[in-house]
């Protein structure tokens, strides 16, 4: 099997330090395999994307000195791609349309209850069900569709899970139904200005690009069983995993877009070199 993987960031603000070092280590862990790097601009949310931010991404990517070997895939060039599972999944039954806000879903989750504190997953906060009784048929132009995790979970093949190859999470992770219906809930598939949400739209992504190997930051670890069991309803099939460190800032933050001093165009008009860069990742 030849090793494939790609660098998927979105177009909403500058790459930074964070972004060159998992866009140099999977660059460099696929020419070191003989295999593909690909780019893949994760635009799905079009009230944010910008062109410049774009049209940056590849300037800032092409002077780091990486290439990718196939013309880059614009989520938004593929909107329908992410209709058919979505109907798909209605088909199976495992879906809703729910019309709670983020304002009614913290309210209900911080109501009195026997639980404790809320829980918050990947997708926020464990959502309460208010909406599973509702039938696609009835789903409004506001509707968001949900992901019926307990009906999806029964019709999970529990001995799928997956491989990891990152340090901190190595081995084999098994998907089981408890923790994922308790600690993640019924995670949003679509929501009104979307197409997709970021599960759905990167389960279908790396099929159609034929992934074998994801390698992001480990960040997005805790969200890896949603889109293995995505890939499992939809008859996907399931890349290796390597999530990596992420780089920080000197009071340990994760870095974020809005932190322009550490942005790549910002280094390289100061006079940075790509080694430079690599040298800071400590790549």
């Amino acid at each position: 099997m030849r090793f494939r993987t790609r660098f998927a960031p979105s177009p909403t603000g500058p790459l930074h330090l964070g972004h060159a070092y998992s866009a140099i280590l999977a660059h460099d862990m696929a020419r070191a395999a003989g295999g593909d790097f690909l780019l893949r601009i994760d635009d799905i949310d079009q009230s944010r994307a910008r062109p410049a931010w774009e049209a940056q991404i590849y300037t800032d990517l092409a002077w780091l000195g990486l290439t990718w070997d196939a013309p880059p895939r614009r989520q938004s060039d593929h909107l329908p791609a992410y209709r058919a599972p979505i109907d798909r999944l209605g088909q199976m039954g495992l879906i809703y349309p729910c019309r709670c806000s983020r304002r009614d879903i913290r309210e209900a989750a911080n109501a009195p209850q026997e639980g404790g504190e809320p829980l918050t997953g990947p997708d926020g906060l464990v959502y309460p069900g208010t909406c599973r009784h509702r039938a696609m048929a009835a789903m409004g132009p506001g509707d968001a569709i949900r992901l019926d995790m307990a009906k999806a979970m029964a019709r999970h093949d529990t001995t799928r899970g997956f491989d990891e190859t990152g340090p901190a999470h190595l081995g084999h992770h098994p998907i089981p139904a408890a923790a994922m219906i308790a600690t993640i809930g019924d995670v949003v598939l679509a929501r009104p200005a979307m197409g997709a949400s970021y599960h759905l739209s990167v389960a279908v992504d790396d099929a159609a690009q034929a992934i074998t190997h994801v390698i992001r930051g480990q960040d997005l670890f805790a969200a890896t069983p949603i889109h293995v069991l995505l890939q499992g309803l939809l008859g996907m099939p399931t890349p290796q995993y390597h999530h990596h460190r992420l780089i920080r800032d000197e009071q340990g933050k994760r870095l974020a877009k809005r932190d322009d001093a550490r942005a790549i165009h910002s280094y390289r008009a100061d006079g940075a070199a790509p080694q430079d860069i690599r040298r800071m990742v400590g790549l």
